[in-house]
Order: C-alpha cells, then structure tokens, then sequence
C-alpha cells in the first residue's frame, strides 16, 4: 500500500492508457505515468496537484509547457486548467516549467502514421495509439503541429479538476466536512455555511494526500471561460513594452556575443585570422566554432562588428553552389528509384492517362526563411557542474540534452528557463543557437554569455521551408474531373530536421506527400506520389510544413482541371468532397463570398481548399486588375477546428495565417548563389507589406469530432487561392512561387 501512495503523488495520468500501445511496447510500463517534476524542490507547504498545479501560501501557478511564439499557446493552457480549476485568469501565474518526459506531447501520433485525418477506421485508431507509445518512452516535449490544444484539450482540464477536488477533499478533512457538501467558486472552496477558503491556505493539507482522480469533466455548457472571448494573459505586458523575451535577457555580470558562420551553411571554416578584430574595442575573446568564428565583447553591436572582422577562409557548400543545380535534382528525383510513398492510389490511374491529349502542368515551390521579427538568442552560463540555458525554445528537452553533451555535464544539472518567443514559425525547433552560446560561454566559465544572431546571420543560416517541384497530370470527361495524378520531389524535411537531433527517421517522410494525398475527395482515377529528392541546402519545419507548398500544388492542378472540363471551381470541389464537414466548410465560404456573382470588369474571384492538421479550411480571394498590378480586395476564409475554445484568438490566428501565406507567395524567396543565401534581410525578403493587406473575413465551424488547432491550416489555401484569383482576374497561370516573378501587386 504505501508504494502505491508513493506512486499517487509522485505522478499524474491523463486519460486511459491505449491498448494497442500497451500490447506493442508493455502494458504496464505504458500506463505507467511518468514523475510530477513539480516535488522536485517543492517549497515547505505547497501542493504540487499533478504535474501542471503549484499552490503555495501566496500564489496559484498554473505550468504552461507548450511554448508561445506569440500564437496564444500560454493563454489557452492557462484557460483550459483554470475552467476546471475554477480560478480566474487574473488570479494565477503561469511558468513553462522544467523540461520533463511527463510534458509529452500526446498530440504527435496523429500527423506520425500514414493515415488520413478523416479516417476513423479501427486500423486507423490503433496505429494511432500505437506510435503514441514511442512518443510518451521518448518524452517528446515539442510545440508544433498545430497540437498545443489537440494535446491538452482533455490533459489540462482533467489536470485542472483533480486539483480541484483534491482541494476539496483538503477542505472537508480539515472542517469535516463530506465533500459532496462542498463547491468551488473563484479560487476558493466554499463551504455550506458560506465560508470561502482560498485555495492558497488549503495548501499544506492537500500537498499530503493522494490526488483525487476520479473527476468528471464539465460540459461545454457550463463553462465559464473556454468558449467566450477571453483576454490573454499576456496582452498588458505586450501592449506595454514589458513582456520579457529572450532577447531581454541580462543577468548580472553578462557579456555579449555573435557568431560568424560559412555563408554557405554546412561547410567548413578551413582557417581564420583574427588579429585586427583581437584589437577592436570591447573585444574580450575570439572562440573557434563549429563552421565559424564567434567573438565575445561588451556589447552586441561591437561583437557584431568584430565578427566581420574576421578573416576566415571558408570551404565550398555541401549542396549545389546556385539554384540551376537545386532545381535540376528536384526535376531528376521524378523516378521510381526515389519514390518515397504513393498512400493515394484509387483507380486506374496510368490506363486513365494512357492517350496524349491528357493535360500536363508543372509546379514549383522556393526555400523560405522563417523570418521571425525576434532574432534567435540564448544566455548561458556555465558553472561547477552546472549550466543555466536562458531563451526561447519549442524543444527543450533536446535542448537540454544537447548543452549537457557539450558542457560535460550530467542532463539533470542542465535548467533551462523557457521565455517568451518573438515569432518562430518553426525557427524554434532549431537549437544551433544554444549549442553556439553554450560553447561561448564554456570559453568564459562563471560569466553569462548572451548570444544574439545578427538579423543577416539569422536569415542566411536559417533552416529554410523546403525547395519542392510538382508535376501533375489530369483529363476530364462529361465536364467533370475524372483522373489526377500528381507527383511532388522535395528533400525529406524530418531526415533534415531530426538528423540534426540525432534522431533517424525511418520509412517514408509524410511531410513529402502532406496537404496533397490526404485531401478529402473522390475522384475516379486519385494518384498523389512522392519522390525523395536527394538532401540539398538543410531544411526544416515552416509554418505548415509540407502543406505550405503541397497545398499550392494540390488545389492549383485541381483547379486547372476544373476549368478545363468547364465546371463552376465551386461546385465540381462540393461534387468531388467526400467529407461532410470539409462540404461544409466549402458551402460556407462560398455563402460568405456570394459565390456564382459577377466580379466586374478587370476583377476575379478564386477559390481554394486544403485540409491540413486535421483541419478543413477554404478561402476565396476577389482580386482587381489595376493599372499599378494586382491588388488583393478580400479574403474570405472558413475553417472547423471541432470546438473555437478562444474566438477572438482563433479569428487573429487565421487572418494571421492568410497574410502569412500570401505575402510569401507573392514576394518571398530565398535563393543560392556560390552556395550563399542571397537574402539577408526584409528587404530582400519584404513577406506582405501593410498597404497590400486585404480585407479578412472570418468564420469559424465545429461540425468536426476532433478538436484541432488552428495555427498552421490557413496558410496552405493562401497560395492557390490567391492563384486561381489571378487566373480568373487576367487569364495567367501561376505555376511558380513567388508570384512577383510574373505579376505586378499594387
């Protein structure tokens, strides 16, 4: 008995344990939860109420471990503990929390398997089930996928009510009371008498018993937070100037830092002098890196210019020197020998296409940066067996795990203090920054080490959104599409990404294929393959992925079939889905758009789908033909995500996703030359500029079983609707991103 009490405290499992994953890897040891980090270090008196409560004497905190890159991750975490905690937003704290197994994201398996979101199906659900095992063994504590709220949608508010009624059971020991006889109101319990109790004094006593886990969720009906629009907890901050970033770090004592790396990323520094930067003001050390130099001075703006400084002599790219030899390796990859995956195979595809009078198009889709407005930065200091990490991070187990490997010393002795991002995109599942400062930092041992990337530094050794090319096929008959065969070559962007974290990647990438096999239509002869084109510049995960540039590709074929078999672009979509709430999602843009008016001369009106993440979204774009170019008036955008926990969140996070989407589609690139990134700042890389940002209209459904995030999903329609608007508008196909390269914007 007291071993089971041992194991009550010390850990917390959401949800029942899945039974094909148990079979798979061991029953028990997968129901097995891991520890609360939280009673490591627990102050004298608090309650520790499962991995994701604090409450001491003074203070409710509430551990939001997914990161916010200014997405909302830690406003909606706070909320979904708070609905069932019964706290207000105004009266808590929230904290990142240690890196630990027991913050795994059990939201990964879904996009991890060869299965379509909308597939149900027994097989479907084990396979789930199945990989989330690996995930949780691993602890895989990653923010990404759009899965902040699929992962904690039933985590954080059971999280939230077995505090609760653990609070309650305090309560009623220390007034003997029966618990039944009590409730909960704004922090406190309330007594049958009326008396409030704030949870804060029921503290000391809770932190002695066992957490009450046979809770009940509430019903969306009786929810207080989850569902209304709600202020995030971080807008004072924000909208004040006082919201603490990374880049804001300074602890006592710190130097500052900056690197210079090959400018052709990935290849060697073959030797470097650095004896006038030695000489420069401020300048305290010059430390040899992996692939270049960094310095160490006083300030930010002297390490930058001792960095440059530096006379370095660099070896050649590890990939093609200038982009004939990048696109000319996507163009080669079209074989049997590199193909990766065929998951979409319905019909008879090649017998469809046998004749010569089938339509053939090719698509193509360029590197991008991530372009956050925060460059990447990291504070380290290195102690006696000790080292602090300060900065922002979507992964920061690997994070820890790798510092410790460079700095000698045991992973637990590793803190990282999480904070603030401003803007990722994916830039944050990168650590190359950390990895750099911590090497700094080992070059001064007791000093803090602030390594602040130059915006030039950041953009041209990013790990950009993956260089893709499409080739599709199709023919119509009876004005209807009746055979789609589309092939995409891209580099594995996981073997990229994870290759950096040590970590193979086994069978075929799904990232190659996704937004483009899994889309939910019916059509009689359906092929979508992927070809695994050879590595090429290092890449890794941009704002949805491989649907940023699959999406484009996908609907734009799609579209051009349609009009060849002279179908409405709406109706042939409605008559070809198969899937009711991505049907819905169509009617209901096309409600919103006044879809089948005339646009008026020199205007036109396109329209586009991708479901993505598990998420149904269409737009239609109206465009006008001006005499200064292409001028985007309105966007209309519906997407169903299961349940809108924030609606004012949910409605910024699209409109954001749409001008994200479109302003790299009309003005972003990032191309090679001598194996350099030719971008190096905004103006070479300008996204959408504020005059060119359209109208957004917004409307968001729940008629999905699963609840989904909204993060990534809108940005896949951008590019083909936006596309097809222009062909509709002045005749021209688009076929290639950026679409600058062959139209003028107003």
């Amino acid at each position: 008995m007291g071993r089971l009490k041992t194991i009550a405290r010390r850990t917390f499992l959401i949800g029942s344990a899945a039974i094909a994953g148990g079979v798979a890897f061991g029953v028990y040891k997968y129901k097995t939860p891991h520890d609360n980090p939280l009673l490591n270090d627990l102050p004298e008196g608090a309650a520790a109420l499962t991995p994701y409560v604090l409450i001491t004497a003074q203070s409710i905190t509430l551990i939001t471990p997914r990161a916010d890159k200014g997405q909302g991750a830690t406003s909606v975490q706070a909320a979904l503990i708070a609905e069932e905690l019964d706290v207000e937003l105004d009266q808590i704290r929230t904290d990142p929390g240690a890196p630990s197994p027991a913050y795994y994201n059990t939201a990964l398996a879904g996009d991890a398997v060869p299965f379509r979101s909308t597939d149900d199906s027994l097989l479907a659900t084990t396979t789930r089930s199945v990989m989330d095992a690996p995930i949780k063994f691993l602890g895989l504590q990653i923010t990404g996928g759009s899965t902040t709220v699929p992962d904690g949608y039933e985590k954080l508010r059971m999280a939230g009510a077995v505090a609760r009624e653990t609070l309650k059971a305090a309560a009623a020991q220390i007034h003997g009371l029966d618990v039944a006889a009590l409730i909960t109101e704004r922090g406190a319990v309330i007594l049958p008498d009326g008396t409030r109790v704030p949870y804060t004094a029921l503290a000391s006593t809770a932190a002695t018993l066992d957490p009450v886990q046979d809770v009940t969720l509430r019903a969306p009906d009786q929810w207080r937070l989850l569902g209304k629009p709600m202020q995030r907890v971080d807008i004072v901050a924000k909208s004040t100037g006082t919201q603490n970033y990374g880049i804001d770090q300074s602890p006592p004592g710190m130097l500052h830092g900056a690197i210079r790396l090959n400018p052709a990323q990935g290849g060697e520094m073959l030797g470097f002098d650095a004896t006038e930067a030695e000489k420069m003001r401020g300048v305290v050390k010059i430390v040899p890196l992996p692939g270049g130099i960094g310095v160490i001075a006083d300030n930010t703006w002297r390490a930058f210019q001792a960095a440059l400084a530096v006379d370095v002599d660099w070896g050649p790219a590890p990939y093609p020197a200038d982009m004939a030899g990048h696109w000319s390796a996507l163009s080669e990859s079209f074989t049997p020998d590199q193909q990766d995956s065929r998951f979409r195979n319905v019909g008879d595809v090649d017998a469809a296409l046998a004749e010569d009078s089938d339509l053939r198009f090719e698509y193509r889709a360029p590197y991008l940066a991530h372009a956050p407005l925060e460059p990447v930065n990291a504070t380290v200091v290195v102690g006696e067996g000790r080292v602090d990490v300060w900065t922002g991070t979507q992964i920061p187990r690997f994070v820890q795990k790798n510092v410790a490997h460079i700095a000698g010393v045991e992973t637990e002795n590793v803190h990282i203090h999480a904070l603030m991002i401003g803007g990722s995109f994916g830039h944050r599942l990168e650590d190359d920054v950390v990895r750099h400062a911590t090497r700094l930092a080992m070059a001064m041992p007791g000093t803090p080490i602030k390594l602040t990337y130059s915006r030039e530094e950041d953009m041209t050794h990013d790990y950009p959104r993956q260089i893709a090319m499409a080739r599709g096929r199709g023919r119509v008959k009876g004005g209807q599409v009746e055979s789609f065969d589309l092939g995409i070559a891209m580099p594995s962007v996981m073997t990229s990404q994870m290759g950096r974290q040590g970590l193979p990647v086994p069978g075929p990438d799904l990232q190659i294929v996704a937004g483009a096999w899994d889309q939910p239509f019916d059509i009689p002869n359906y092929r979508v393959t992927g070809y695994r084109a050879p590595e090429l510049a290092p890449i890794s995960s941009w704002r949805s992925v491989g649907a940023s540039s699959n999406g484009f590709f996908h609907d734009c074929l799609l579209d051009e079939l349609i009009h060849a078999a002279g179908a409405d672009p709406l109706a042939e979509r409605l008559r070809l889905c198969n899937h009711t709430p991505s049907r819905k999602v169509l009617e209901a843009v096309g409600e919103m758009s006044n879809w089948g008016g005339t646009p008026g001369p020199r205007r036109g009106r396109g329209v586009a789908f991708c479901l993505s993440f598990g998420v149904p979204c269409a737009q239609v774009i109206e465009v006008s033909d001006t005499d200064a170019g292409i001028r985007i008036d309105r966007v209309y955008v519906a997407a169903d995500v299961g349940r809108i926990l924030d609606p004012v969140n949910f409605e910024g996070l699209v409109k954001g996703g749409v001008i994200f989407g479109l302003g790299h589609a009309m003005n972003c690139e990032i191309t090679y030359s001598d194996g350099a990134a030719e971008q190096e700042n905004f103006d070479s890389f300008p996204g959408m500029r504020l005059y060119q940002c359209p109208e957004i209209v917004v409307r968001g459904l729940e008629n999905a079983d699963n609840i989904r995030g909204i993060g990534e999903p809108p940005v896949p329609p951008a590019a083909p609707a936006l596309a097809n608007a222009i062909f509709a508008a002045t005749g021209t196909r688009l076929r290639e991103m950026p679409f600058n390269r062959f139209v003028d914007f107003a």
